[in-house]
Parts: C-alpha cells; sequence; structure tokens
C-alpha cells in the first residue's frame, strides 16, 4: 500500500503524540527514502523507563492514530516482554525499547546512512 506525503506526515504527527502524551523520551524519527532495499520509510524510535512505560507508549500510539486517522498498525510485536516492542504503519516502523535494550541494539548505528530527525520534549 502506497500512501501520499501528506498522510505519511500526518501518521508520524499522531505517532509522535501517542509517544509524547506518555512521555516516551529520546525520540528519532530516521528517513529511509535514501537508502536502497529498506522495508519501510521511517522509523520512529523512542524508549521508556520500564516495560509498564513501554507498555504504556504503545497503547498510546495505537490509540492516538487509531482515533485520528482510524488506521491500526499491520503488525505489532514485543509485548509479551516489553523490552523492545515494534508498531509497524507499513511505510513507517516505530521502536519503542526500554533505554538499555535501545543502547544494545544501535538501530541508529545500524542505519547510519539514515537522515536523523530528533524530537525535543519538554518534560
Amino acid at each position: 500500500m502506497v500512501k501520499d506525503a501528506s498522510s505519511t506526515d500526518q501518521l508520524i504527527t499522531f505517532i509522535l503524540k501517542g509517544i509524547e502524551d506518555v512521555k516516551g523520551q529520546d525520540i528519532d524519527i530516521l528517513d529511509l527514502r535514501e537508502i536502497e532495499n529498506t522495508v519501510c520509510d521511517y522509523f520512529v524510535i523512542c524508549n521508556g523507563t520500564s516495560n509498564t512505560q513501554v507498555n504504556a507508549i504503545v497503547n498510546s500510539v495505537q490509540k492516538v492514530v487509531s482515533k485520528e486517522l482510524k488506521d491500526k498498525p499491520w503488525h505489532v510485536e514485543g509485548t509479551d516482554n516489553s523490552e523492545w516492542v515494534l508498531i509497524d504503519y507499513v511505510n513507517i516502523v516505530v521502536h519503542v525499547f526500554q533505554k538499555h535494550i535501545r543502547e544494545f541494539y544501535d538501530i541508529e548505528g545500524l542505519w547510519g546512512d539514515a537522515k536523523v530527525t530528533s524530537i525535543a520534549t519538554n518534560y
């Protein structure tokens, strides 16, 4: 399914709102569009301080996106231990980590060619 740029921008906006509503931390958007053979256009990466907060972020993102855009993720995985939860909206994949797991896997380092936009939070 190919989405136009405005619907992609809207989806990113509401994903960020969902993360910020429950104080997700260290939010980065990786633009993968210039990289060959990627599975999606963007990664949105953030972390929570515990499995409880990771679950809260995941639930908040899904609730906000569903309410605002009537869109559901194609796939969600990792909720069994909530150390790294992936929410797949096809052209945007959201990664919600616990901080130590994020540091271990270093997704930003693996995708070093991606353009990274860090989102400032006021909390």
